[in-house]
Formats: C-alpha cells, sequence, structure tokens
C-alpha cells in the first residue's frame, strides 16, 4: 500500500482532489488530500509544509502529488520527510530560494497564457469560469462554491527554501487543455527546472476535478 499526499492549489482546499481520493483508495491505497491555510494572511511556505508534514506522520512509502501552487509546498515536504516520489500537476515548478510572486516574471507564465488565448481565440483577460471551468462538468464546479477561498497575499513572499530536489522519482502531469498553464510552457518549465519530460493527459488546469479517472490512473503507474 502507498499512501498519495495531495497538496491543493491556491486557496488551499482540500475539496479539489474528492473526485480522485475514491479512485486511489479503491485501488488500495491510502490518499489524504491536505486542507492548507491558504486564506490566513500569517501563513506562507512554512505552515503549508507543516500542515503536510502532520498529514503525513510516520507513514512510508509516501507520493506527494501537488496541483498548480502546491508545487511550491512539495520540495519543502520532501527536504523534511522521507518521499517516494514527487508528481506536479499543472503546477508552479519552483527553483531553490524562488518565492511564489517572483516565479511568475521569472517563467514568463503570463506571456505565455496570453500568447495561447490569442492562438486559440479565447480572451486574454483572466477569467475563472473561462481558465479554470470551462472543462469542469458544471454540476461539479456547483458543488465546490462553498470550499472556496481567496488565496492571501503572504505565501507569494514567502520563500521556497530547499537546497535540492531528492533523488527520487520526478513526474510532470500537464493537462492538454490547461489554458492557465499552457503545455507548451509546461514543457519548456519541466525540461528547464527538473530535466524532466512532462506527460500530457486530457484535462484542462483543474484535471482532478475533469478528468479525475485518468489523473488517478496515472498516480498509480507513478
Amino acid at each position: 500500500m502507498r499512501t498519495f499526499v495531495l497538496i491543493p492549489g491556491a486557496g488551499g482546499a482540500a475539496w479539489y482532489w474528492h473526485r480522485v481520493v475514491p479512485l486511489l483508495q479503491e485501488e488500495g491505497h491510502e490518499a489524504i488530500a491536505v486542507d492548507l491555510p491558504g486564506d490566513d494572511e500569517l501563513a506562507g511556505l512554512p505552515e503549508y509544509t507543516r500542515e503536510v508534514v502532520n498529514a503525513i506522520g510516520d507513514r512510508v512509502d509516501v507520493v506527494i502529488v501537488a496541483q498548480s501552487l502546491g508545487g511550491f509546498t512539495a520540495p519543502l515536504v520532501a527536504a523534511k520527510v522521507p518521499v517516494s516520489a514527487l508528481v506536479f500537476v499543472n503546477a508552479m515548478i519552483p527553483m531553490p530560494g524562488e518565492t511564489p510572486g517572483a516565479w511568475w516574471d521569472a517563467t514568463g507564465s503570463l506571456q505565455a497564457r496570453e500568447a495561447a488565448a490569442q492562438q486559440g481565440g479565447y480572451g486574454t483577460e483572466f477569467d475563472p469560469a473561462l481558465y479554470f471551468l470551462h472543462d469542469v462538468p458544471p454540476e461539479v464546479a456547483a458543488t465546490g462554491e462553498p470550499y472556496q477561498r481567496r488565496e492571501a497575499d503572504a505565501v507569494f513572499g514567502s520563500v521556497c527554501s530547499f537546497e535540492a530536489w531528492p533523488s527520487v522519482p520526478i513526474r510532470v502531469v500537464v493537462g492538454a487543455d490547461d489554458r492557465f498553464f499552457p503545455v507548451e510552457f509546461q514543457w519548456a518549465l519541466a525540461r528547464d527546472r527538473l530535466r524532466v519530460e512532462a506527460d500530457v493527459l486530457p484535462g484542462g488546469h483543474l484535471i482532478a476535478l475533469s478528468q479525475p479517472l485518468g489523473l488517478a490512473k496515472y498516480l498509480l503507474s507513478v
């Protein structure tokens, strides 16, 4: 039995993983979706890391799965507890010493997003419905409304203070229809920062909500 520890993106709602967790459990594994204090103005990466480490406890054979902003928490957790693998899912992949706030300009993510929008024929101005929910079933999006929290500014100035990536398998999953972090952008990010070739799956930025079965199958293959 493996333990999949699932880190959410901005807002920190563990609910994001609610369609993937039972699929992993049905295969005999433990799946823990960690709720993070994303709306806490006093909480940064150290606090996020502590929440994940506490959730892991003394478990072994742990696979860390990080969505979007959760990519900044993943290496900090791996520096504190033994992990078997890291999986980034449409994630912000950090460099040692980087802050989430600096990541956007350092990677050129905004320019990549706008270029993809122009090529794809949809609006360049950010709209959650257009960039996050375009492929999420409406009934699923509706059930998530009570769980949505605004991400506080504190984390964006928080330093991702790790020295090096752990010597474990590292995988990168890219949603083929991700409009927020387009495929080509994520391919380049994975190559430049991890020397890893990203794997493309059907789905948008919120792939765990739109394509949970495909993502769960991928995680089980790690």
